[in-house]
């Protein structure tokens, strides 16, 4: 009974095909605003599908931003080594794939369009080819992707959208997860589904498009005027329209920049903008930066910020710290699972940022030679960063110090720690052989001096 009653309510109260359902609705190769989408003809009434950030120069600044930067990180294959440190790992499958994809992408081409699907689309996916001893030899990007769960809870793709591998490969049965790589954002209606950080910014993007389209509605067939004719006497409207046919003569087509001669009292007024025009721009400006807000890009990196940082390592350090970071490290983690690797810190691929200061060469020489004068580097560390060779001789592999950095049991005995002398051997204590092996101190020393300067005549 209480089956049949819970079946009963769920059919009166879900939604039947053609109900209205409060937007923006999401589709897969944009969005339709909540005003469009109550209409089921609304491309007949003058609307039309708006692609993911294209119609704003903010979103494609964003999204921009994340791709370049980040097809401009190399990546490495590391693994940790029991001493604590860590060392590359150059022919592992990984190691093969981030530098070399497929036969036509580079890396940086790769990385590119992987990030921007990522940003635009809320996801992108790759189809991965593996070689004769199983390893991933290959990724491809794709455009289009769906996920598809199974009755046993096995996931499955469905993959589309490359020409290229639609020629050379049979995608018409779904692709087993271990093979597809899925990078995926925000996932709140489902958990193999991303959105894009766009969908928070529909209402400022659709209140900019408004403003600017009724402005530019406004300009095209308005044509508001640059100056204005105004007198105190009575004029007819025939005068009126031979004043203004003679103004445009001398201000048209081939006489433009010409001298009108004004009669009657005329006097022309030049049209500046009002306080309308200001709150516009206002208003514009707060859309771009709560656009900024939700990609969580500092507005310095565009080039709008007021309040510049201190150094060009400042404001990235700032970016990576929130969105780029996350990006990044979000990327670093997909091809962790599709490669099987253990994750931090034993083995983990890793997106190289100090490429991003690679034009501020001073700030990258000061942080070199601050690391080499604390010992934290060696010489011959420091200029392979630089891409120099170690020095000759092997001076410049071990890390050096002042002579004054001393362990601070210096400050109170003011000497340094001495060892422990060696236990004597069993042989020595039966022939009493002990105290002629025993170290001599240096106090022994000095008062030894002593007595031989005592002892000799003046």
């Amino acid at each position: 009974m209480a089956n049949w009653l819970t079946r009963t309510y769920r059919a009166l109260t879900r939604s039947r095909e053609g109900q209205y359902r409060p937007g923006p609705y999401v589709l897969s190769d944009g969005l339709i605003s909540a005003s469009a989408g109550r209409f089921l003809n609304f491309w007949q009434m003058g609307h039309s599908l708006q692609p993911y950030g294209e119609r704003s120069a903010m979103v494609e600044a964003c999204v921009s931003a994340y791709a370049q930067t980040v097809a401009m990180c190399p990546g490495d294959h590391w693994r940790k080594l029991p001493n604590g440190g860590r060392e590359r790992v150059p022919g592992s499958a990984l190691s093969r794939v981030i530098r070399r994809p497929n036969d036509y992408q580079s890396i940086s081409d790769w990385l590119l369009n992987l990030t921007r699907r990522l940003y635009s689309h809320g996801e992108a996916f790759a189809l991965a080819v593996r070689n004769n001893r199983g390893e991933i030899a290959e990724l491809h990007l794709m455009r289009t992707g769906y996920a598809l769960v199974a009755e046993d809870g096995s996931i499955f793709y469905d993959l589309g959208g490359n020409e290229v591998v639609e020629r050379r490969f049979d995608l018409s049965a779904p692709i087993p997860a271990r093979d597809v790589l899925h990078v995926r954002l925000h996932t709140p209606r489902h958990p193999l589904k991303g959105l894009s950080p766009i969908l928070s910014t529909t209402l400022d993007l659709e209140l900019a498009g408004a403003a600017l389209s009724q402005q530019v509605t406004y300009y095209l067939n308005q044509a508001r005027p640059s100056f204005m004719l105004e007198t105190d006497q009575q004029l007819t409207g025939q005068q009126t329209r031979e004043l203004r046919e003679r103004w445009n003569e001398q201000t048209r087509g081939e006489n433009a920049g010409g001298t009108p001669i004004l009669a009657w009292g005329l006097k022309a007024k030049p049209v500046t903008g009002n306080a309308d025009d200001g709150q516009l721009a206002e208003m514009l400006k707060m859309s771009e930066q709560n656009v900024a807000l939700a990609f969580r890009i500092p507005l310095q990196i565009l080039g709008i910020g007021s309040t510049p940082f201190a150094s060009t390592e400042a404001l990235m350090s700032s970016w990576k710290a929130s969105g780029l970071g996350f990006a990044l490290n979000h990327i670093e983690e997909a091809f962790g699972l599709l490669f099987r690797l253990q994750g931090m810190p034993d083995e983990y691929l890793e997106f190289d940022t100090k490429a991003l200061l690679r034009s501020n060469f001073k700030e990258q020489i000061e942080g070199l030679a601050r690391s080499v004068i604390s010992g934290m580097h060696s010489s011959d560390e420091a200029r392979n960063e630089l891409d120099l060779p170690v020095t000759p001789g092997g001076h410049g592999a071990m890390p050096r110090v002042q002579q004054q950095v001393v362990p601070l049991s210096f400050g109170t005995e003011m000497k340094p720690t001495q060892p422990a002398p060696a236990p004597a051997s069993s042989g020595q204590e039966e022939n009493g052989d002990a105290d002629d092996d025993r170290g001599i101190d240096a106090a022994d020393l000095l008062r030894a001096a002593d007595e031989i300067e005592r002892r000799v005549p003046a």
